[in-house]
Parts: C-alpha cells; sequence; structure tokens
C-alpha cells in the first residue's frame, strides 16, 4: 500500500497516486509495453455512480469519509490525472474532452464515448419529455455522434460505450433507489435517459446507417445481447449486437436485470451463480474481455467472448450489410 492508496482519492495528488500504484505492478507494466490502449473514462476514475454536480453525502460517500463534499471538484481533479497518465489525444475542440473517433481504414470505426461528463442527476429518471434531467450522453455529444455516424464510410461502426443499454443499474445499493445507467427497469416506452437511446436509434435507422455493434462493461461479467425490435415497447430501430466483457482484475458480480424497452435478448451470459454469491476475487477465474476480429476479405466481424485463461466462452460472426 502507498500513502496515495491509502484512502479514496480526493486532492490531485491522491488521484495521480492511484496511476502510479497501477504503474508499480510489473503485470501492468508488460500489458502497457505490448498492448495498443484506447481509453474512456467512467465512475471509478472519480468515485463510485457519481454525476456531475452531485453532493457527497450517501452512506457510501460517510463510510469512506469524503472531506470534499462536491463530485464536480473531484471530478476535475480526476480528470487532469486520468489526462496526464492515460493515452488520450488531446482535442482543441473541446480541453479534456474524451467522446472521439478512432478510424481503423476503410473497415472501421471506433466512436468511444462519454456517458459521465454530461449526465444529469441520478434520481428515478421517469421524465416522459427530453431535458436536462434525462441527460446521458448530452445534446451536444449526441448531435456529434449523429453527424460522425452519417459520415463514416467504414464498414463497421462500433459505438465503445461506458455503460449497457438495457442492464438495470441501481445507483445507491444502501437505498436500493435511483437509475444509474439507461435503462428505467420497467419494460415500457421509452422514459428519462431512455429517451436520448430512442432518439439516437431512430436516427441510426432513418439515416441509413448500417453495421452498428455496441461494446461495453461497467457490470461485472460478461453477456452478449441481440437488440430485435419485434420483441421491444419502442420499435423504430434496426436489429443491432451488443457485447458486454470485463472488467479484469476487480470483484466479480451479476447478472444484472435486462429492460425490455429495447428488446434485448440475452444471448450468452456468463455471470456468478446464486451459490458462488457476488463480489467474488479474481482468483475465482470470472474475468472476462471480448476480442474482435474482421476479415480484410469477407468483411465479417468475429466476436468472442473470453476468460482470464483465454479460454473461447462463446463466438459470433456477423455478416455485414454492403452496398
Amino acid at each position: 500500500m502507498t500513502e496515495d492508496k491509502s484512502k479514496p482519492a480526493e486532492t490531485l495528488v491522491e488521484f495521480r497516486g492511484n496511476y502510479k500504484y497501477n504503474l508499480l505492478d510489473k503485470n501492468v507494466r508488460a500489458f502497457n509495453t505490448e498492448i495498443p490502449i484506447f481509453t474512456q473514462w467512467d465512475d471509478h476514475e472519480v468515485t463510485n455512480n457519481w454525476w456531475p454536480g452531485e453532493p457527497l453525502t450517501r452512506a457510501e460517500h460517510q463510510r469512506k469519509k469524503y472531506v470534499e463534499k462536491n463530485a464536480l471538484l473531484l471530478s476535475a481533479r480526476s480528470a487532469r490525472a486520468f489526462h496526464e497518465y492515460m493515452p488520450l489525444r488531446a482535442t482543441q475542440v473541446e480541453p479534456g474532452r474524451v467522446y472521439r473517433k478512432i478510424s481503423y481504414g476503410p473497415l472501421l470505426d471506433v466512436f468511444m464515448l462519454d456517458m459521465r461528463s454530461y449526465r444529469g442527476p441520478n434520481g428515478e429518471g421517469r421524465e416522459d419529455t427530453y431535458g436536462p434531467a434525462a441527460y446521458f450522453l448530452g445534446p451536444t455529444q449526441i448531435a456529434w455522434l449523429k453527424q460522425e455516424l452519417a459520415n463514416s464510410r467504414a464498414t463497421w461502426k462500433v459505438i465503445a460505450a461506458d455503460m449497457p443499454i438495457s442492464l438495470v443499474v441501481v445507483y445507491d445499493g444502501d437505498r436500493k433507489w435511483g437509475v444509474e445507467a439507461v435503462a428505467q427497469g420497467d419494460d415500457g416506452v421509452p422514459r428519462g435517459r431512455e429517451l436520448e437511446i430512442a432518439d439516437l436509434l431512430s436516427f441510426i435507422k432513418r439515416a441509413g446507417v448500417r453495421n452498428t455493434v455496441w461494446i461495453t462493461a461497467d457490470v461485472h461479467y460478461t453477456a452478449a445481447h441481440y437488440y430485435d425490435p419485434n420483441k421491444a415497447a419502442f420499435q423504430d430501430f434496426e436489429p443491432f449486437w451488443e457485447f458486454v466483457s470485463g472488467p479484469i482484475h476487480a470483484g466479480t458480480f451479476g447478472p444484472n436485470t435486462l429492460d425490455k424497452t429495447f428488446g434485448p435478448q440475452l444471448v450468452y451470459v456468463k455471470a456468478p451463480s446464486k451459490e458462488q454469491g457476488q463480489n467474488l476475487p479474481p482468483s475465482e477465474g470470472l474475468q472476462f474481455f471480448g476480442q474482435i476480429a474482421i476479415d480484410g476479405t469477407t468483411q465479417q466481424m468475429t466476436v468472442t467472448l473470453k476468460d482470464v485463461d483465454d479460454r473461447s466462452l462463446w463466438t459470433k460472426t456477423l455478416d455485414p450489410i454492403l452496398g
């Protein structure tokens, strides 16, 4: 244990200490040497389940004995350390911006999202009209994503999201209350943050954007979801896949409940059983990652969900819609 890691990070020095601590591990250093990394951030770069402007007064914050009570100030300090230690090309449009497009030639564009910095408050999430309380990506990022997707000429458009679209994630674990992710948990017409996703999915259909695939983590297990408009409460979109995998070297939880608003079908899942319990250590072997390969000749995309021992758990080959 280092001094900077002896308590939850609040100061810039302590946030920097998080990254220094990780770099003490020879496996992390070996990974950084051999594997290119595209980074995006989520809640644990700051504190669990935070939203901009959140007062850090939940029971969880009290247990951690936070002195600083404003999540926005913590996020500013965290963001500086994040950009100092993680590989991320700077932009002059919005300094510190995390969302961006990464191109891999004619076959692939990756759209890295930021589902943390522009969201409205984590709460009931029951709004029937779109406004600040229902923001998740936020209007500016949504407009950027629509434009970049429409302009993309790559065969495959991979949307790298912080959080799954339809998995129910509770905001306040002590009170079992509030919405942390997109899904409202009522299986009905889009409400709250679902309004933003519904608008985006409809745009993708109307604009004729083909071959979109979503990849994500956040929840601590691996799964494959197929979104079928014929089985959805909201149906104005084309079918697509979402693949969930991660994290590496953290407690394993799950599985989470699926909200049926966008018609997700659980095709594969690997998560702790009831008998195994929750928050299993990495030594239990339930650590996961995903691998994606695109064939240069057929342009087919093959997605494989793997475990920590590099065993292939489940594989799906997707045929592109061409022309």
